[in-house]
């Protein structure tokens, strides 16, 4: 099967997540697509995180009703920081009959050269690529493994919204109805 590896903190997931998610499943040859959410992102050491848990919990709250998206939580039991490259060998010894893609953003893109492994990477994996405003991802943009794909994307980040929930403004229409119940149920941001 083709999977779509979507990784990110998710903190929290939201409806830009998602319509990615579904736009990779409609118009791709991907067949479901994994959130992969990640304890620590090597790059954002010092940002401030959500527990996992509760992010973990969010994200399947986000994908309860679409039999093609899963939730992963490989990372929790990997070591920190996270990094791709050992997430994706953990992934293809454990599910040895699947072809992994990998869905970034071009900021993503843009740095990718700074990854660990991100030659090793591109030698076993495509990446699916969606635009994001003012970032420019013609370094790898034409290599052969690198797919770009011109998807609806939203101009909102988990951080847009975390300021917007630190405002007492609404996230109603940002986040699933289930993601914002649980925020607020459980006091979060």
């Amino acid at each position: 099967m083709n999977i779509g590896l979507f990784f990110g903190s998710f903190n929290p997931i939201h409806i830009g997540h998602l319509i990615i998610a579904n736009y990779m499943i409609e118009f791709t040859e991907i067949e479901e697509v994994w959130f992969v959410v990640s304890p620590q992102n090597p790059f954002k050491i010092h940002d401030k995180l959500e527990d996992e848990e509760h992010r973990l919990a969010m994200a399947r709250l986000a994908v309860e009703d679409n039999p093609h998206l899963k939730i992963s939580d490989v990372e929790f039991k990997l070591s920190k920081p996270s990094f791709t490259l050992n997430t994706l060998h953990h992934l293809y010894n454990a599910f040895p009959e699947h072809e992994f893609k990998l869905i970034m953003g071009a900021d993503n893109l843009a740095g990718f050269h700074k990854w660990k492994g991100y030659e090793e990477i591109l030698k076993r994996h495509e990446l699916f690529v969606y635009h994001r405003e003012g970032f420019d991802h013609a370094q790898l943009k034409m290599h052969p493994k690198v797919r770009v794909f011109d998807a609806p994307v939203l101009n909102i980040s988990a951080t847009f919204i975390r300021e917007v929930l630190q405002a007492g403004k609404s996230i109603h229409y940002l986040v699933p109805t289930p993601v914002e119940q649980y925020i607020h149920q459980q006091k979060l941001y």
